[in-house]
């Protein structure tokens, strides 16, 4: 009992500060608090996860939720930062330490920041299509024809850097020798890669899954810079659906209840990884 009281003020900051505001935006979604234009809040059961999921808008930001975090996280930071990471390692110090610098810079930056620089990128009149005008090749307006694919590419640009260093250091703790056997073995790179590395950092991979996936599921200021959801709800992924409900149509309720959808989505991912940790271990 005594050896738990070193312990006790961060248990109550923890419940103060952390489970405290989770009890009370848990209770918020079972009501209809608004804020503006009501009179009162009034406990309203399963209404609000009733009306959202007969809501087709909030149907279409699920399914952008899980295009964006599979593009962008799953395939888009996986792989690349997987491919980044291997190349890497045989590259010379001068080109690691100017591809560290370029990525990394990146992943630093403000949510904010990088969507400016990514608007400044893919709208009209930006980077792109000057680029593309140059060598004489069709250009268009990124944010408005393919909105989606913008915001999964700038997220890739801008996290890849994590994935990048997770996989880095896993790659130091692979043997050696497996690897020179496999080429005395008469084993290609890609052999090498797929039968002796991937199966030796598969623990890594899995743990940058969970993490990159939990990330982008709570991305919001990036998309929001870039297009705020639109043209119409064409990037209108979870969190900026929730924003919008709860602060610019004032539904308290009906936000919140959405974020707890979304809270949901973000704990069976994560069961989903452990689980596959733990199969792993055993």
């Amino acid at each position: 009992m005594l050896r738990g009281l070193p312990t006790l003020p961060a248990v109550i900051l923890l419940a103060v500060f952390l489970a405290g505001p989770i009890a009370y935006c848990v209770y918020y979604a079972f009501t209809d608090m608004q804020l503006t234009g009501a009179t009162g809040t009034h406990f309203t059961g399963l209404d609000n996860f009733t009306r959202a999921f007969g809501d087709s808008d909030f149907l279409n930001a699920v399914r952008l939720t899980f295009v964006f975090v599979v593009g962008s996280a799953v395939v888009g930071q996986n792989t690349l930062g997987l491919a980044l990471a291997v190349l890497m390692e045989k590259a010379s110090k001068p080109v690691r330490s100017l591809t560290n610098g370029v990525v990394i810079a990146a992943w630093v930056l403000p949510e904010v920041v990088a969507g400016y620089l990514m608007y400044a990128f893919f709208y009209d009149q930006g980077s792109l299509n000057s680029i593309l005008d140059a060598l004489h090749l069709p250009t268009q307006n990124w944010l408005y024809t393919l909105p989606i694919l913008a915001v999964c590419l700038a997220n890739v640009w801008r996290g890849t850097a994590f994935s990048m260093m997770v996989f880095s250091a896993a790659l130091n703790d692979v043997p050696q020798e497996l690897t020179e056997a496999a080429e005395m073995d008469g084993a290609g790179p890609w052999q090498r890669l797929w039968r002796v590395t991937l199966p030796v950092i598969r623990r890594a991979i899995l743990t940058n899954l969970m993490l990159i996936t939990l990330q982008t599921l709570s991305v919001f200021g990036l998309i929001y810079t870039m297009t705020r959801g639109g043209p119409g709800n064409k990037s209108e992924t979870l969190p900026v659906f929730m924003y919008q409900q709860a602060f610019q149509n004032s539904l308290i309720g009906y936000g919140t209840a959405i974020a707890l959808v979304l809270l949901v989505v973000g704990a069976l991912f994560s069961a989903v990884y452990i689980r596959l940790l733990k199969l792993e271990d055993a």
